[in-house]
């Protein structure tokens, strides 16, 4: 079975769920509020995890009520969480506010996940044992720019979601394999406007990526391959938190399995997909059995 390292964050969700988000100074009554395990790492690990690889996630939470069942998640869904350490202090949180179309707004407050910045004994060896290491920017750049590394040194392929968005070191950019930015992201790292150049240019930082285009689908480019366009299953969202985590953990799977490129594109298109029409980020992402159904469908 495949194996799919994760070094990234674990964050307790807090979700409030608006007919339209407020603007600044504005106050607006929502209609519920829910409290869902997640964080990009976390997020990864479960969705990897759920499409059908054996999944080890590296990282830290709390010593608090949130942290425990941040754990117990990852557990349940079949992640290994040997290496995600318990620290002194509040576990990591975002808060999150979702609109009506399924549109959101967060912000991430690092706690447990500050304290992921180097790599501690035995991360490389388990990193070294793995197929694909998936890495996110919600932990110190630090631990990301090592991980990475340790990764480049053993040969195991490294997919960097950038997010949040952020200047890359070139030592990172270097140790990169499958760049996955959105859209917005991919427009922040380049400057240009049109996420086609945009997708175009990262080619000048990365020999491949991947650029999310929301419903509209996803663009990739590589060094040694023509473009390829690939759209999203048409559905109707209700929340789109963690549908670019579930993308980009089923992913990690379908290359790893050696699955052509435009193959494993679509049939992480269609896990996202399926991600977006239930509420939350890891409790709405779905297992192999339903994404398989919905590739062939």
């Amino acid at each position: 079975m495949t194996h799919i390292a994760v070094l990234g964050s674990t964050n307790m969700d807090l979700v409030a769920f608006v007919a339209k988000a407020p603007q600044r100074g504005e106050t607006v009554t929502g209609r519920e509020f829910r409290t869902i395990p997640g964080g990009k790492g976390a997020n990864q690990a479960v969705a990897a995890a759920r499409a059908g690889a054996t999944v080890s996630m590296i990282g830290a939470v709390g010593n608090d009520a949130a942290g425990t069942r941040l754990r117990e998640t990852l557990e349940h869904s079949g992640v290994d969480t040997d290496f995600l350490r318990t620290v002194e202090g509040p576990s990591g949180t975002a808060h999150i506010v979702v609109d009506d179309e399924g549109g959101n707004s967060i912000v991430v407050i690092p706690g447990a996940n500050g304290t992921v910045d180097h790599l501690s004994p035995g991360d490389e060896g388990l990193i070294a044992s793995a197929d694909t290491l998936l890495l996110q920017l919600e932990i110190p750049l630090a631990a990301v720019v090592a991980g990475a590394a340790a990764a480049h040194r053993h040969g195991v392929r490294t997919i960097l979601t950038p997010s949040p968005v952020q200047p890359l070191p070139p030592e990172l950019l270097a140790a990169t394999d499958l760049l996955v930015p959105n859209q917005y992201e991919a427009i922040t790292l380049t400057g240009r406007t049109d996420p086609r150049e945009a997708a175009t240019a990262l080619l000048e930082l990365v020999p491949r990526a991947v650029v999310t285009l929301g419903a509209t689908g996803c663009l990739y480019v590589s060094w040694d391959a023509e473009p390829l366009v690939v759209p999203a299953p048409r559905i109707e969202a209700v929340d789109t938190t963690g549908a670019g985590d579930t993308f980009t953990g089923a992913l990690a799977v379908a290359l790893a399995e050696e699955k052509p490129v435009r193959e494993a594109l679509s049939w992480a298109a269609a896990a996202a997909s399926l991600s977006v029409e239930r509420a939350g980020a890891s409790a709405s992402m779905p297992y192999r059995p339903e994404i398989d159904a919905r590739f062939t469908a």
